[in-house]
């Protein structure tokens, strides 16, 4: 484990990198040695300033689920980060653009929980059970660490790339559809970009769900009831520019769309 002071300096990085909207220097290159536990120790202390400065944690998002993503960042196992209420955005949104660096866009599905889950052992029939519904969402990636050569040390202390998220469509009892065969297709600009099939995520999006569930246990924390979770994107990572408009269509979900001004 890296010293508490390590872990804080880091932090100190971050969140000058998040005010001046700039990039710090690749961990993993400064600090071979590095964790994924540090990296979450890092993590940790970045969402303990933010609730001690007075934003509210809603939810937590999951990534690098789906093999398409871990192709496209070379990272070969999932993450979490946290979700704050300010970065949540309705649908139709138009978002500033300069809030974010190296922003990008993935098409994801969020459960509402009605009930919490905890580990060691959450399944997917678990999550399920405990869901209220699943909504369409967007996520926006951000990165304050530079992108060259990143590991999943860079990426969790990074809270997992989380920017923001668009939320919509129409909110769907789990139990009335098959979630694996949920698609949308991605448009930039009226033209598709990406499309996608939910179950690219683990081969059922509550599987990451119940992932987390496990993975958070080991932390000494779990699911709550109310809290949204971002179960991870089952398409590749679109890049956006000042001025792009971006719309997701679920088909009988609904569409969801945001503009980045």
């Amino acid at each position: 484990m890296l010293p508490a002071e390590t872990i804080i300096a880091i932090a100190d990085e971050l969140a000058e990198a998040e005010r001046s909207r700039s990039m710090i220097p690749r961990l993993t290159a400064r600090y071979p040695d590095m964790t994924v536990e540090d990296s979450y120790a890092v993590q940790n202390e970045w969402r303990r300033r933010g609730v001690e400065a007075g934003r509210r944690l809603v939810g937590r998002k999951i990534g690098l689920t789906s093999k398409v993503m871990q192709v496209a960042t070379g990272i070969t196992e999932p993450d979490y980060g946290a979700i704050f209420d300010d970065m949540m955005f309705e649908n139709g949104s138009v978002i500033e653009h300069d809030r974010f660096s190296n922003v990008r866009i993935e098409v994801e599905l969020a459960f509402v929980l009605g009930e919490s889950i905890s580990g060691p052992r959450a399944t997917m029939f678990d999550v399920m059970k405990a869901t209220d519904y699943v909504v369409p969402a967007l996520e926006i990636l951000t990165s304050r660490i530079e992108m060259d050569g990143r590991t999943i040390v860079d990426t969790i202390s990074d809270n997992a790339a989380m920017g923001g998220m668009v939320y919509g469509g129409n909110p769907t009892d789990p139990a009335a559809v098959d979630l694996r065969w949920i698609s949308a297709l991605l448009y930039r600009n009226e033209t598709i970009e990406e499309s996608g099939v939910a179950a690219a995520v683990l081969n059922h999006p509550a599987t990451g769900v119940a992932w987390l569930a496990n993975k958070l246990s080991q932390h000494g924390d779990r699911l709550e009831a109310g809290e949204i979770v971002l179960a991870g994107s089952f398409t590749r990572p679109m890049w956006v520019r000042k001025g792009d408009t971006v719309l997701a269509d679920y088909g009988p979900m609904g569409t969801i769309s945001c503009r980045f001004a």
